[in-house]
């Protein structure tokens, strides 16, 4: 029979009725909570941390964060009597951390009386402001075409070998909020990257001094990966300080969410619970959506947390169930392709499955320029009939094209040359981004341009009078 009684931090229970793996299951626990951190304790005085994942009558779970070596029945656990909680103040910039939130810099612990919650608390759909200002990442295909907004969750559809990790990189350096003299701060987790690909992304903030304005939490491919599970909410905590409390505009990376999911999996069947789709839990859906709608911008504060997940999605299955789900929480998603980057063109993003349902609320005059709108529906339109006309060529040859399917031809081969195609430390602005798509654009007949208004084709048309 197991031996409870109050302790310093809270209940001590003595007595552990199985470790399996990651997990510790305990009986007759009948004040237990669902998210509760416990400390557990073995004979040789050695301390491990967990968080209460599962609670019956009978039964209670604990996922242990780390290895459970060691560990026997008669070790003693503390239940705490609250969730896992974070020191925050404005010290977490500049650092990096492990997916239990402890130093990796060789540094001290953040020293803080202010602590918060992982999980977040939710947000009052009534306090939340509608996101419309742009964020400038000087990347053409999105800046022009599924522009990124402040307060919003855009993911990145990628597959293994792709250069994901480039384009994040390079909109950390470069992100900027027009008509802001605020810097944008980074948040950046780690979910089962490896080591070179982290230290990538630290090498990449160090040389571009954005790491003086960075919070990483990195949980590594050879770190435990029920610590997965926490990083995120450890990286959106610290994001919602900087960016609700501090007043900050906060960027979060979240890489790897499919290594985040295959957690979650494993986890799931560790308990044994009923699997759904794929062998997920059925709440996948539901998860995933804890973490990202923790994007946004709030009444009564000037800050914004605007998420980017990267995800990788299984053998390129756009259907797989991470980045199925995924569409259906954010708000678009930037789509990487395989071809494309066979082609040598980088970023490798392609246009038609790409979009920002958020864009057309934070372009135009007065964000970013008049011609935007008209300008980025145009360029869909030629897109999809150069794209038809390069397939048509393939079964019948260049030369069996009529001469509009050649125009569109021409126009494809020069549309991802010139605007999609870029340097990966090449910074556009937003007027470049977009002289450049009237550049392409005016490869086709004027009479075609039928979805741009008369005045902004007689301004901006490299035809007519020098743009502005």
């Amino acid at each position: 029979m197991p031996e409870r009684g109050e302790g310093i931090f809270g209940l001590l229970h003595r007595g552990v009725n199985e470790i399996r793996g990651p997990l510790v299951f305990l009986d007759q626990v009948n004040d237990a909570g669902y998210d509760e951190m416990v400390r557990i304790r073995d004979r040789e005085g050695h301390e491990r941390l967990g968080r209460v994942i599962d609670v019956s009558k009978k039964l209670t779970v604990v996922q242990v964060f780390g290895e459970t070596t060691g560990l026997q029945t008669d070790s003693i656990v503390n239940l705490t009597g609250s969730a896992f909680k974070i020191p925050v103040s404005d010290e977490l910039l500049g650092r990096i951390f492990n997916g239990r939130f402890e130093p990796i810099d060789g540094t001290l612990p953040i020293l803080s009386s202010e602590r918060k919650e992982i999980n977040g608390s939710p947000i009052n759909p009534k306090a939340r402001v509608f996101p419309s200002a742009f964020i400038q990442t000087g990347v053409s295909c999105i800046d022009g075409l599924f522009s990124l907004i402040r307060g919003q969750k855009l993911p990145i559809f990628s597959e293994s070998g792709l250069p994901h990790n480039r384009l994040i990189a390079q909109i950390i350096r470069q992100a900027t909020v027009l008509g802001k003299e605020e810097e944008i701060a980074v948040v950046f987790a780690a979910m089962g990257l490896k080591n070179d690909e982290a230290r990538f992304f630290i090498n990449q903030l160090n040389e571009s001094g954005v790491l003086s304005r960075s919070v990483l939490v990195l949980n590594l491919a050879n770190d435990p990966a029920v610590e997965r599970l926490m990083t995120p909410r450890i990286a959106l905590t610290a994001a919602e300080y900087l960016a609700f409390d501090l007043d900050m505009h906060v960027l979060v990376i979240l890489s790897d969410m499919t290594n985040y999911a295959e957690a979650l999996r494993e986890l799931s069947a560790a308990v044994e619970e009923v699997p759904s789709r794929a062998g997920y839990p059925g709440y996948l859906y539901s998860d995933l959506a804890s973490i990202y709608e923790r994007a946004g911008i709030i009444q009564e504060s000037n800050g914004s947390l605007t998420q980017l997940p990267v995800l990788t999605m299984p053998g390129g299955d756009l259907h797989h169930p991470v980045p199925d789900l995924t569409g259906y929480i954010t708000e678009g998603q930037i789509y990487l392709d395989k071809e494309l980057d066979f082609r040598g063109i980088y970023p490798p993003a392609s246009v038609l499955p790409s979009l920002s349902r958020l864009m057309r609320n934070g372009i135009g005059q007065g964000k970013t320029r008049e011609d935007h709108k008209d300008l980025a529906d145009q360029v869909y339109d030629a897109c999809a009939k150069g794209l038809r006309a390069r397939d048509l060529a393939r079964i019948v040859g260049e030369i069996g094209l009529s001469d509009s399917e050649k125009k569109y031809f021409e126009f494809i081969e020069a549309f991802e040359k010139k605007f999609i195609n870029q340097g990966d430390h090449e910074n556009r602005t937003i007027d470049e981004t977009l002289n450049l798509a009237w550049e392409t654009l005016s490869l086709l007949p004027e009479a075609n341009l039928v979805r741009i208004e008369e005045q902004y084709i007689l301004k901006y048309h490299p035809a007519h009078s020098a743009v502005g």
